[in-house]
């Protein structure tokens, strides 16, 4: 009979946290790789102003923020695993029927785009409330990281294809790439342990534990510091998407454009993920973030203020892309410490929180395209540099001042165990 150590290990091999590469690919896609990413690129190209399409971003980014109305329903009805693959199909059907359209700024083709990133969320959704499951703390941590990796990958791999192809493939056959790009990861889900289905409830039902699940998030002491940082505008990697608009205003090429803002990019950026995993456990996740979320405003500051030249361009772009995958991954290890256990409505939970924590890409996205609309190319990246720096340096001061934060920090691991340890019906 194996000891409680040797089942410990053996429980922990079976998790594979590596496989969250994968499962959240299909959203990853939809909204790193077309929405924040080859999108701004294309819709210049058809000749969309620059201020009108990072409009048209921050509505499609929207989706991430309010998916906490529909994510949860991957927690009834069907195991996550199954809502995942389904919502990726449909989800990349959707983008294909969009691409198809006269135009991607056309009101039809921007919302066929919304209504695909709306299902691609429910893989978002599905996939939080299995790494809520997890029950050892480094694969926990492992998962947030591989989750973030593979993310910024999969969407760094879409925007160095569809800006690569864009030169000789119309939109029509981009669609079919796009299409493939979300779909098909999702096959992935049929290796994902099985997670058990709960009962389909009434609406009210439905409703109820919505909100309870809500107020035991959010109506404690340790939530509020959670909640002001997720909500704050540290490594929102809004200017993701912006970049390769602003690209041209540096004198860099679109070949340039799909090599640094694709390919290089997606291997910074998972870099930055995996090279997160390397921050000692007995950090807290909190802390971490906000420090990484200064250097990534740094990045920004020096494409604010450095002249505007090919050489600037790569070299700024660098440093934020791998800023970006660290703040990534760490934001992940937030939200599960947030989190804290999966139970029957983990889906729910962390839609919330996540979709808490996107809110800062719609809005910055908006932000820094009043900059520069209203005082130029400098003022893109220099706007969200400054607001970078003034939440995280207000952010720092009181964790690192705040005694009750301090006390807060010491006992939060062990009510996170707490609320891990599985119930006899979970077990």
């Amino acid at each position: 009979m194996p000891s409680p150590a040797q089942s410990e290990v053996t429980s922990a091999a079976r998790e594979r946290p590596w496989l969250f590469n994968f499962l959240i690919a299909p959203d990853a896609v939809v909204s790193i790789g077309v929405v924040n990413g080859a999108l701004s690129f294309l819709l210049r190209n058809q000749g969309v102003a620059p201020a009108h399409a990072a409009s048209i971003i921050a509505l499609l980014s929207l989706p991430h923020v309010l998916y906490l109305a529909w994510g949860p329903l991957t927690d009834f009805w069907l195991a996550r695993r199954t809502w995942l693959l389904l919502t990726a199909i449909a989800s990349g059907a959707v983008m294909l029927v969009a691409f198809r359209q006269p135009g991607l700024g056309a009101g039809w083709a921007v919302g066929l785009m919304f209504l695909s990133a709306c299902l691609a969320n429910c893989v978002a959704a599905a996939c939080g409330g299995m790494m809520g499951m997890l029950r050892s703390e480094r694969n926990r941590r492992r998962a947030g990281s591989f989750y973030q990796s593979g993310s910024l990958a999969f969407g760094g791999l879409a925007v160095f294809v569809l800006v690569t192809l864009s030169a000789r493939k119309s939109p029509g056959d981009l669609g079919w790439a796009v299409a493939a790009m979300i779909a098909l990861p999702g096959v992935a889900a049929l290796a994902a342990p099985r997670n058990r289905v709960t009962a389909a409830p009434t609406a009210r039902a439905t409703g109820a534990r919505i909100w309870g699940e809500f107020r035991a998030t959010f109506f404690r002491w340790e939530a509020v510091p959670y909640t002001l940082l997720i909500l704050s505008p540290l490594s929102s990697g809004a200017m993701i998407g912006l970049l390769p608009e602003l690209a041209r205003d540096y004198g860099v090429s679109g070949a340039q454009v799909a090599w640094i803002n694709g390919l290089a990019g997606a291997l910074l950026m998972a870099a930055g993920a995996v090279a997160a995993t390397l921050i000692p456990v007995r950090i807290r996740a909190t802390l971490a973030y906000v420090v990484v979320g200064l250097c990534n405003a740094a990045a920004l500051g020096a494409l604010a203020v450095g002249p505007l030249r090919p050489a600037v361009y790569f070299a700024g772009t660098m440093v934020f892309l791998f800023s970006v995958g660290v703040g990534y991954a760490l934001f992940t290890a937030v939200a599960l410490e947030f989190l804290g256990a999966s139970g029957k409505s983990g889906s729910a939970r962390y839609a919330i929180i996540n979709s808490l924590g996107n809110l800062p890409v719609a809005y910055m996205a908006w932000v820094d395209g009043r900059g520069y609309a209203h005082w130029g190319p400098r003022a893109m990246p220099g706007v969200d540099a400054a607001a970078t720096a003034i939440a995280g340096s207000l952010l720092l001061t009181y964790f690192l001042a705040s005694r009750r934060y301090r006390k807060a920090a010491r006992q939060e691991p062990d009510r996170a165990a707490s609320r891990r340890r599985p119930s006899a019906e979970e077990a």
